[in-house]
């Protein structure tokens, strides 16, 4: 993360940015999407800068269906699309979400009929439907990678029923985009024979509009994200989260020749999709791999947050999307849950000082760690460390790839758990490095010791100091704190010792 120590070792009394005013106002916002395959509602609630899903209903209602042929939207996709609106109207009041934010894509726009559509939608439903064109889908799709990404680099590609559309994401803005008709509605009538030629005429264009090779290309849609889902059943990958799930050349060609030689019927309910986006996916396969050769990414990285999250990212104010998500979705959950709300910054800064000299994206692990210390304490005691791990690895929490998803996870365990054999996560530690498994030890060890240390000020009760040179953990102990370091805080207090290679040492001094 592009981001300052400053910004990071922040005061225990700023006040979050989801306390701010303007940001309260994104709370229970309603986001509707009408796409050329599905009609889709997503309420987010809370204005943290990585906001909860609060609701989320999907209709695969195939408005684009026969668009190709008839030039108007599909007569029973109409039907469905509707009777969806017509619920998730309803389904806004109750959940007092405000005036819907409802935008519509390919099908609607290029359909005869489109126009009829959003008016009757308006009359019927009382949605004002907005249509946008290709350019301004990919903006808000690449806005939406930004929300949940915020370093992002590279190209944003959002495959759709009738369009798929690309846009440049750099430095925390949206530039290039345009849009291409490759959905798999149209592909679906190109005969077999003639596809790859007609996918290629297509692409070339585009890959010399953008002159992209060797960049990062961010998948957004559907049918990328079963591709991935059916990538990590391929290779039996441990961690079955799909954003910012990343995948090399070779994984992906190996996948999707897996795809061309599999029934995918088979293995429908391993990677839970309906039958009616899996049939679409061995088409969208064929784009995929067209644009691997023509764009030569560097990595192809999937993201779950597209053109709803870039809705939202569009009503957020300028301060709170310069926020580090995963930061204050971690605040956010500390105030919600944690008994203390307030005590992780404290012991942020306390034990601070073991690790000095590490990268700004270890920092922001390690305050985001401090922060979930104490949300999982309502579980039974004898699941809380697997709770936590769990929390940190499957919640949907942005600006977190996989590998700091676990070492966020394992630090969270040993913030209750010494060891962490034996536990039913130990297949996925394989993903992460002794060196980082040693460090998340550290890290819940840490935690571990500060958290039943003092429940106060612990920079009123003593002092953590490491000499790496002289391999000693000191704690000095403030006279505030002489009564406080009891039996189990000192066996806490040793233990941390042991997992840093180091002699304990306890001194006193006079309060500071």
């Amino acid at each position: 993360m592009t981001r300052s120590v400053d910004a990071l070792l922040v005061g225990r009394l700023e006040r979050p940015i989801f306390e701010d005013p303007k940001a309260q106002n994104l709370s229970r916002v309603g986001v509707i999407d009408i796409g050329s395959n599905s009609v889709r509602l997503v309420v987010f609630d809370g204005a943290a800068r990585s906001p909860a899903y609060f609701y989320n209903e999907k209709v695969m209602a195939g408005l684009g269906q026969g668009l190709v042929d008839t030039g108007y939207l599909s007569p029973n996709g109409r039907i469905r699309a509707l009777d969806a609106l017509k619920r998730f109207a309803v389904l806004g009041r109750e959940m007092g979400t405000g005036t819907l934010i409802a935008v519509a894509t390919a099908a609607v726009r290029e359909a005869k009929d489109g126009l009829d559509f959003e008016a009757e939608v308006l009359a019927k439903t009382g949605i004002a439907m907005t249509i946008i064109d290709g350019a301004e889908e990919a903006r808000l799709s690449a806005q939406g990678v930004l929300l949940g990404w915020p370093d992002a680099k590279g190209i944003m590609c959002d495959i759709g029923g009738s369009s798929m559309e690309l846009a440049r994401i750099c430095d925390a803005a949206v530039g290039l985009r345009t849009s291409g008709p490759l959905g798999p509605f149209r592909l679906e009538r190109i005969a077999p024979k003639d596809r790859r030629d007609h996918i290629r005429s297509i692409l070339q264009p585009l890959q010399s509009f953008f002159k992209s090779k060797q960049e990062r290309l961010y998948l957004v849609g559907g049918s990328w994200r079963v591709i991935a889902k059916i990538d990590m059943e391929r290779r039996n990958y441990p961690l079955r989260v799909l954003h910012e799930y990343r995948m090399e050349q070779d994984d992906v060609i190996a996948t999707l020749d897996w795809i061309q030689n599999t029934n995918l019927q088979e293995i429908r309910a391993q990677i839970g999709t309906s039958n009616d986006r899996l049939k679409l996916v061995p088409l969208a396969a064929e784009v995929l791999r067209e644009m691997v050769a023509l764009f030569d990414p560097s990595e192809i990285d999937i993201s779950a947050y597209g053109i709803r999250e870039g809705l939202l990212y569009e009503q957020m104010p300028k301060k709170l999307r310069a926020q580090d998500p995963l930061i204050e979705a971690a605040r956010a959950t500390e105030f919600s849950l944690a008994r203390i709300p307030g005590f992780g910054e404290v012991l942020f800064n306390f034990i601070l000082p073991l690790f000095k000299g590490s990268p700004l994206e270890r920092l922001r692990l390690i305050k985001a760690a401090c922060l979930l210390h104490d949300t999982s304490w309502r579980a039974h005691p004898d699941y809380r460390a697997e709770a936590c791990f769990d929390s940190a690895t499957r919640s949907s929490l942005a600006g977190l790839d996989h590998m700091g998803r676990l070492f966020l996870g394992l630090a969270l365990l040993h913030r209750y758990k010494n060891s962490h054999n034996s536990t039913k996560t130990n297949s996925i530690f394989n993903l992460l490095s002794q060196e980082d498994i040693k460090s998340a030890e550290i890290l819940g060890k840490a935690m571990r010791f500060g958290a039943m240390f003092s429940l106060g000020d612990l920079s009123q009760a003593g002092r953590l100091d490491l000499s790496i040179k002289k391999k000693t953990l000191t704690l000095t102990l403030f006279t505030y704190g002489e009564h406080l370091f009891g039996e189990v805080a000192k066996a806490r207090f040793i233990s941390l010792a042991a997992s840093l290679e180091c002699q304990d040492e306890v001194v006193f001094a006079a309060q500071p």
